[in-house]
């Protein structure tokens, strides 16, 4: 970003922030439901293509048989496979919490990892999945970009990142380090219950169900069409 164009971004951010702060509380909640590291970890894993609420209807009776890492890398796939079959891409996801765990005991002594470097190295964790576990359960800042942060962040203009990382990278640079977390959790529920793909508020009343239309490109470039 070029200097005028970074303090720009910066001021629209405190703008976002605002609002969002607004709209959705001061403590914004991870909608994912777990009570301990391996919990959380399966949860973000079963969460790839598929809504927190279908996860979180799974993980209910999952969490009640599969209670520690050992009894996922003890899972047989088949039976885990069945069990999380509507979360989606159960054949892959299955393989690789079992994998995944096996790599937690075998490396990390039981406990997920708590670094980047180390949580990419399991099967089924890549950058997204390790940024969100890591705001989450370790409370260390970053911004994990899914599709709700990429929409959202293109329809704002605060990006126009192509990759996930280019993304990550510039929102790091507008926002406070101490709001990266927040920021992340705003810009999922923003764009999961508000600045939805179809439908947005904003096309709903002319731009006056949105506190952001004004400031959003999204709008602007809709309303003169």
């Amino acid at each position: 970003m070029l200097k005028d164009d970074a303090k720009f971004k910066q001021g629209l951010g405190q703008v976002v922030l605002a609002h969002l702060r607004k709209l959705l509380g001061d403590d914004p909640l991870c909608e994912l439901e777990y009570k301990n590291d391996i919990d959380l970890l399966v949860s973000i894993i079963l969460s790839a293509q598929c809504t927190d609420k279908r996860v979180n209807a799974v993980t209910k009776t999952l969490f009640r048989k599969y209670r520690t890492v050992s009894d996922y890398s003890n899972a047989e796939i088949k039976e885990l496979e069945a069990e999380i079959h509507s979360c989606g891409f159960y054949h892959a996801k299955a393989a690789n919490i079992v994998k995944t765990a096996k790599a937690v005991l075998e490396k990390f002594n039981g406990v997920v990892p708590d670094s980047l470097e180390d949580l990419v190295t399991l099967p089924g964790v890549g950058r997204k999945t390790a940024n969100v576990f890591l705001a989450e359960f370790y409370q260390t800042p970053c911004i994990a970009v899914d599709t709700h942060v990429t929409r959202v962040s293109h329809r704002l203009g605060l990006s126009a990142g192509k990759t996930p990382d280019e993304i990550e990278s510039e929102l790091e640079k507008i926002f406070d380090r101490r709001d990266w977390i927040k920021m992340h959790k705003y810009l999922v529920l923003f764009g999961r219950y508000h600045c939805k793909a179809k439908k947005p508020d904003c096309m709903v009343g002319g731009g006056e169900n949105c506190g952001l239309s004004k400031v959003c490109n999204y709008f602007k470039n809709c309303a003169k069409v």
